[in-house]
């Protein structure tokens, strides 16, 4: 029997549907991702208002329909995230960060420590510009694959386990590779690895600096584990490396 959900989500994506209406992808901490259609909420005097916008963090009650697509029913505003909205920078990191999220969790199935980082990325993009940067972005990245279980290995070859001689990663081996394990490795070198390690084992809003060439290869790393672990290729963040 159709029932009432509440629960907390941040709207990962926004559609205009019909008329009037609006497609939501959201990111609940409970009920993983899920689908929802707000009727009429493109209208001027729609009881939704502006609250069902990209990167809201809202309380939503949805009713359950019979297939995926839920019904939005109400709405209330946790945080809006107005001031990253100001700059393009900040714009772009969110959209980016919420379109991770969506590629990598796309099922129902609860991931309250993604909703949790999700919702601290945005706060720290709200924050203050200078965490769009793409250290930032790659760190977010990162703890995403560890969340997803597929986080690469950093500590010894993954071919191996040799603990020196690191020099190269294999998303095929799933993660670093020594000197004697490298073939079909691309280079990561040491500052690359650090970073890596680093971006893991830091707060978000701690995550270290690096060179642009450091953090091409990571990114490098991170995508490439992406696509053959998981099989979904993310967005490319800005670095010149």
């Amino acid at each position: 029997m159709p029932r009432s959900l509440r629960t907390e989500a941040i709207v990962l994506r926004s559609i205009r549907y019909g008329e009037a209406d609006r497609i939501l992808h959201l990111y609940t901490p409970d009920h993983g991702r899920l689908a929802a259609i707000a009727k009429g909420a493109r209208r001027a005097r729609s009881r939704f208002g502006a609250r069902l916008e990209p990167f809201f963090h809202i309380g939503v009650i949805l009713h359950e329909g019979r297939g995926e697509l839920h019904t939005v029913t109400g709405v209330d505003t946790i945080a809006a995230h107005a001031p990253l909205r100001e700059h393009a920078a900040t714009l772009d990191a969110a959209a980016r960060a919420c379109d991770a999220v969506a590629r990598l969790f796309e099922t129902p199935e609860p991931h309250p420590e993604v909703f949790r980082l999700l919702a601290n990325e945005l706060a720290l993009l709200d924050s203050g510009a200078e965490h769009a940067r793409p250290a930032t972005g790659l760190a977010f990245r990162l703890k995403l694959l560890l969340a997803a279980g597929i986080v690469p290995q950093l500590a010894s070859c993954a071919g191996c386990g040799e603990t020196e001689h690191l020099q190269g990663f294999s998303a095929a081996a799933g993660g670093v590779v020594c000197s004697a394990c490298e073939a079909a490795a691309f280079p990561l070198g040491q500052e690359g690895h650090g970073f890596l390690v680093g971006a893991l084992g830091r707060p978000l809003a701690q995550a270290p600096d690096a060179s642009d060439r450091a953090l091409a290869q990571a990114e490098r790393a991170i995508t490439e584990t992406a696509e053959h672990h998981a099989h979904v290729h993310l967005r490319p963040l800005v670095i010149r490396g």
